[in-house]
């Protein structure tokens, strides 16, 4: 009797233990997915903002996206003094984590996402904000193949449905282009914006799923506390690879000038910069921490979920036109996006079932 009560507090403290680790990592996600809603919805609103007012330097838009890179080492910093409050006596907590292995992966993924953000800025100063997220709606797409490649991510008939029918709303807006495009603006310079924004949206595709393989292939236990030092790593590249391009474009001394001609004045030219900064920190940190307790795919749809709430933002804000062939497109998005979310419903419920049979047979043997 003493063995068996034993036993059964034993089995009492595992399950109190496993409903606190499933409660904090479900927290972790609806808050990483919070951040990268703010961050997507938000960004390209002021990124479209610098353009419309005044704003012509790609280099420095591409650059904001991700020198907000210091505000990372504060989360970092707190984690580590958290981790030499709490660590054994005679034991010293690890400064990093960060092995040269991975530090030589996200020094490249940092360039890589650099080229895919420049994409993306060039992109967002040559079309309408409700045409841009549109279009990057489709990085769903390419997530979703790219994860089945990379990552091995299972596709189901509701996720190829919801591909041909992002795909098909990126058509219609190819097809319907002088209905949406500025007056000021030619074809050319029109069609050069919309596949910059379908190649930010492919490089983001391949972008997710390598974050995933990454941390597959740490060889070490992936806490959060590397994923914000692999993050901190890829932005510092990024950076510097538009830092770059900045220097050779000489956006750094027209600054000053741009920022007196601003049409909304020279504070707040400055601080569209700084808040868009501080809004792209929280979508990478957002994306890496839903990869990190999800996956990329799931990451991949928060993002897509969160477009139409831009869209609607771009039309109220900046006035766009949204004509028959938007909203068409944009039923077409939603619809994909449900078709998606459908068929995740029905993959779990079949998982269930085939769990418990399981979970009964060990008990009664």
């Amino acid at each position: 009797m003493e063995m068996e009560s034993q036993v059964n507090v034993q089995h009492d403290l595992l399950d109190r233990e496993t409903r606190r680790k499933k409660i904090l990592g479900r927290s972790f996600l609806l808050f990483s997915c919070a951040l990268l809603g703010v961050g997507t919805t938000a960004s390209p609103l002021l990124v479209r903002l610098y353009y419309v007012r005044g704003g012509a330097r790609i280099w420095l838009t591409t650059w904001t996206q991700t020198a907000g890179f210091p505000i990372l080492f504060l989360p970092i910093l707190l984690s580590y003094f958290y981790r030499c409050k709490n660590s054994p006596k005679g034991s010293k907590a690890k400064l990093y984590f960060l092995t040269w292995r991975l530090f030589i992966a996200n020094a490249i993924m940092g360039v890589f996402g650099g080229v895919g953000t420049y994409l993306y800025t060039s992109g967002a100063g040559k079309l309408p904000v409700s045409t841009s997220t549109l279009l990057l709606s489709t990085q769903l797409v390419f997530v979703a193949g790219f994860a089945f490649i990379i990552v091995k991510q299972k596709v189901t008939s509701y996720t190829s449905n919801s591909v041909v029918l992002l795909t098909v709303a990126s058509l219609i807006l190819g097809l319907h282009a002088n209905g949406d495009r500025p007056n000021h603006e030619s074809n050319k310079t029109y069609y050069a914006g919309f596949f910059m924004t379908l190649g930010a949206a492919a490089l983001l595709g391949i972008y997710l799923p390598l974050i995933e393989l990454t941390y597959m292939k740490a060889n070490q236990n992936v806490t959060y506390y590397l994923v914000m030092e692999m993050q901190l790593v890829i932005s510092i590249f990024a950076t510097a690879f538009s830092t770059v391009g900045m220097l050779v474009n000489k956006d750094f001394q027209a600054i000053p000038k741009e920022a007196r001609e601003y049409e909304i004045g020279e504070a707040k030219y400055y601080l569209v910069l700084v808040m868009n900064a501080v809004l792209c920190q929280f979508y990478f940190l957002g994306a890496a921490g839903v990869v990190f307790s999800a996956s990329s795919l799931f990451s991949g749809i928060v993002m897509a979920v969160c477009l139409p709430i831009t869209e609607v933002l771009a039309v109220l804000f900046f006035h766009e036109d949204f004509k028959a062939e938007k909203g068409i497109a944009l039923a077409l998005s939603i619809w994909g996006l449900i078709s998606y979310f459908y068929g995740e419903f029905k993959q779990s419920k079949r998982e269930k079932p085939a769990l418990n049979p399981e979970h009964d047979d060990s008990t009664t043997t």
